[in-house]
């Protein structure tokens, strides 16, 4: 089967979706999208509507969704708990420009998941949290330098992205992760004010996974030299259990900060941690300074009522028990195919099943770690990612270019079986072409 074919049948099916890209080319800078992920050859589908775990384009196509809003419905499409709290909410006011008691019931159900967010404060998306996180960090320890580990997302702003292209932070030292000496050498020099982590491991969630050990040395260090430890969990927040990920490798962090699933689907954050931190946002007398914080979009009524019913389904553990029963079955029974047809690809991970493409230096006995310890491999960007999502997309399977996919409750074991075929299936086809 030839390479055009692939394109021209894709692009056959989906005329409405390929004027509306032309369209977009005309009105959005990269190349007709609003989200770099989104970038695809010829284009990604364009959605008309959701529900549960599917999604169909705007030519009638339907899809079992793996990109769920970029890992945001853990809930699935639409859940009717939150859709229900929305509409009763939205005849009420969408936005008061005053306080309301939902801010409070939504703060209380995350403080009675994770009660080491003492005190805590709403913003418009995790990135937001993380910047707040260090301007608090900042202040606190009387230092500017901030310390990350590579590969580890926050963000697009100057202090949370990979230095290069625009992106100055001459305050931040970026130092590669599971190296205890260097973590303490750096510290020890008592410059920096935070320390950032990005909860379950590098690139949504555990492309990269930590290990525990070298995670639970960290507290005992950022407390010897006065560091804040930052843990970013707008990914893992709520999805790996009530408590987080880092409830699961029995660390707390100084801070914490949310994002994604924390209001059930609709755009918000939240960063938490002790109170002495927290309080320097508590008005003071004058002369003392105190750090103002605003934004228009912080906890209105319409995201607290979104989030106040996805909390409370989250708080049982049975949401985060789901999806990672399912996402063990995807990584199983998914595996025991590819090993039958003899690839070297092989799924690993939690609740976001991360797809490797590579040697097989070794079968982990645990499949939520990746069959390599290589770290280059790991990030390799030469896997022909964006064909396999194409060949799966013709199949009804969205994915993020192929990367991973993402479960919710909404998800089946009979979607993951006919995943599964169509995944075995899309990599028969590119064998049989030459692209794999």
């Amino acid at each position: 089967m030839n390479t055009d074919r692939i394109v021209e049948e894709y692009v056959k099916a989906r005329p409405i979706s390929e004027r509306l890209h032309e369209r977009a080319k005309k009105v959005f800078a990269a190349d007709g999208v609003t989200h770099a992920s989104r970038i695809f050859q010829p284009f990604r589908p364009y959605i008309a509507y959701a529900q549960g775990a599917r999604k169909w384009d705007v030519d009638g196509n339907e899809y079992i969704d793996y990109v769920l809003g970029h890992g945001a419905l853990i809930l699935g499409h639409s859940h009717p708990e939150v859709v229900r709290a929305v509409q009763e909410q939205a005849a009420k006011g969408f936005h008061y420009g005053d306080n309301h008691e939902l801010e409070i019931r939504w703060a209380e159900l995350i403080q009675s998941m994770m009660p080491s967010m003492e005190r805590i404060e709403f913003f418009s998306c995790g990135q937001e949290a993380n910047l707040m996180a260090i301007r608090l960090a900042r202040i606190y320890t009387g230092r500017r330098k901030i310390l990350r580990f590579e590969e580890n997302f926050h963000g697009w702003a100057d202090e949370l992205a990979t230095p290069g292209l625009g992106c100055v932070a001459g305050e931040v030292t970026v130092i590669r992760g599971h190296d205890l000496n260097r973590l303490e050498t750096e510290l020890a020099t008592k410059e920096y004010a935070a320390l950032l982590l990005e909860g379950g491991g590098a690139h949504m969630g555990g492309q990269i996974p930590w290990d525990p050990e070298f995670v639970r040395a960290i507290p005992s260090l950022t407390r010897k030299y006065g560091t804040i430890f930052v843990i970013d969990e707008v990914v893992t927040g709520f999805r790996d259990a009530p408590g987080g990920w880092q409830s699961t490798v029995g660390v707390t962090a100084d801070l914490t900060t949310l994002g994604k699933a924390v209001a059930g689907g609709l755009g918000a954050g939240a960063l938490g941690g002790r109170a002495d931190i927290m309080d320097i946002l508590k008005p003071k007398a004058a002369p003392e300074l105190w750090l103002r914080h605003t934004g228009t979009w912080n906890a209105t009524p319409l995201t607290s009522a979104a989030g106040v019913a996805a909390c409370r389904l989250y708080q049982d553990g049975e949401v985060q028990k789901r999806v990672n029963e399912l996402g063990a079955y995807l990584r199983r029974e998914g595996n025991k195919a590819l090993k039958e047809r003899r690839v070297n690809c092989r799924l690993y991970g939690r609740s976001i099943v991360w797809l490797y493409f590579g040697s097989i230096d070794y079968e982990p006995a645990d499949d939520t770690l990746p069959p390599t310890r290589d770290f280059g491999k790991l990030i390799s960007r030469e896997a022909p990612r964006q064909r396999l999502c194409l060949h799966l997309l013709r199949r009804g399977v969205s994915t993020q270019m192929a990367r991973f996919f993402i479960l919710s409750i909404a998800h089946t074991e009979k979607d993951i079986d006919y995943t599964i075929q169509a995944l075995v299936d899309s990599v028969d086809d590119m064998i049989a072409e030459g692209s794999l």
